[in-house]
């Protein structure tokens, strides 16, 4: 609508059609043509010099300016050659073009077909005998209405297509808002989500061998002291493994892998986790293991099975003060599993605010697993604490 390129042509198509209609007509005086070359010259006046620059540079003014000056030019031309009406086609869209509301594009449109009205009463003889031509009246008026009814029915149904499209416009451009700030928020989840989840696999894997490293280099230090040196050896060298195995862990970590031995048996993993346990706090741990069906558990059960398990585990040895451990792992055939820890410790109130990390990270990677957590416990009595987590989806078993 505000390409002046398809104006401008339709402005000179127009314009030519208006000149060869009155030259050929033929009839007309030499003051007609003058007349009517004025109103045609009026007419291209207005739209070069307001309505065109008014497409691009709208300004209150200049559409009532316009429509006054259309008015001139179709009264004037219409006066002595009824086809110059041809111009009400380029003339009423302009006035709605450069309106900034309805009822200025109605009163613009009202104007022009005043001009119309009163150049065709002229053309045909308003008065005849000193009273006014019933004929000619009428014919003015119903070419001026009827022109008018046409503008307001195209304009209105054009400026509802326009609004339409701004609406449609300003709903995308909030959808495409919204859908930023979805992404944004989205991309912010996913970063805490990824940090919750490195902290607790900090926390299950560096964390625990760093803290088994630490009580293993104080007993060495104990065992040098009281000059007790085989004994100090073999913790220097259970040292040494345990750095290994945390330098592992951390390059596992690092490369996003999960970090736990690379053979696929939970059994092998369960066994070298608990007798590491073994050597480092020297309690006596009963392992039991149900794993015939372990094959049908996916990746992500067996790796929090590992990691509920190491928790416990460290639990006991940094709070429980036990003397005796018991570990039940199993895998029914369906693909649910089951972690079963126990010890004789000096137990806790489940209820009361804890400071750690452990149990609430441990309870919040099971949840992530869509399992469940069971903490029974009380002072002086000894804890258990049972892990059960769902069959996984079809095409997530591990097999091995």
């Amino acid at each position: 609508m505000l390409n002046r390129r398809w104006w401008d042509a339709a402005m000179i198509a127009v314009s030519l059609a208006v000149a060869v209609a009155v030259v050929a007509g033929g009839g007309a005086t030499p003051t007609e043509l003058a007349v009517a070359a004025l109103a045609l010259l009026v007419f291209a006046a207005a739209y070069v010099g307001i309505a065109r620059r008014g497409l691009r540079d709208p300004r209150p003014w200049r559409m009532p300016l316009f429509a006054i000056a259309c008015a001139v030019a179709l009264a004037l031309g219409c006066a002595v050659q009824p086809f110059f009406a041809i111009v009400q086609a380029i003339a009423y869209p302009l006035v709605w073009v450069l309106s900034s509301a309805r009822r200025p594009a109605i009163a613009g449109s009202a104007v022009v077909a005043l001009g119309v009205f009163v150049g065709f009463a002229v053309f045909g003889g308003i008065l005849e005998g000193g009273w006014p031509s019933l004929a000619a009246l009428g014919a003015a008026v119903t070419t001026a209405v009827f022109g008018f009814a046409f503008a307001i029915a195209f304009g209105l149904w054009i400026w509802s297509v326009v609004e339409y499209g701004e609406e449609r416009a300003h709903l995308v451009a909030e959808l495409t808002a919204a859908q930023g700030e979805l992404e944004a928020l989205s991309r912010e989840r996913g970063a805490a989500a990824e940090r919750e989840r490195l902290s607790r696999d900090v926390h299950d894997t560096v964390a625990q061998t760093l803290a088994g490293l630490t009580i293993l280099a104080e007993r060495a230090g104990r065992q040098l002291r009281e000059e007790r040196t085989d004994a100090a050896a073999d913790t220097i060298a259970l040292v040494e493994r345990l750095s290994r195995e945390a330098l592992d862990e951390a390059r596992a970590l690092v490369a996003r892998t999960a970090p736990v031995p690379q053979d696929s048996a939970l059994s092998d993993a369960v066994e070298r986790l608990v007798a590491r346990f073994r050597d480092e706090t020297g309690l006596a741990i009963d392992l039991e293991l149900r794993l015939d069906a372990a094959g049908s558990l996916s990746r992500e059960s067996q790796l929090v099975l590992l990691r509920c398990l190491q928790e416990s585990l460290a639990n006991v040895r940094k709070h429980a003060a036990a003397t005796a451990v018991r570990v039940v792992v199993e895998a029914s055939a369906d693909g649910d599993a089951r972690l079963e820890v126990s010890d004789d410790g000096r137990g806790f109130e489940p209820s009361a605010p804890r400071a750690g990390f452990g149990l609430d990270g441990m309870s919040e990677r099971i949840a992530l697993a869509g399992g469940n957590l069971e903490v029974t416990s009380a002072p002086r009595s000894g804890t258990t604490l049972v892990v059960r987590l769902p069959a996984a989806p079809a095409g997530q078993a591990v097999t091995g």
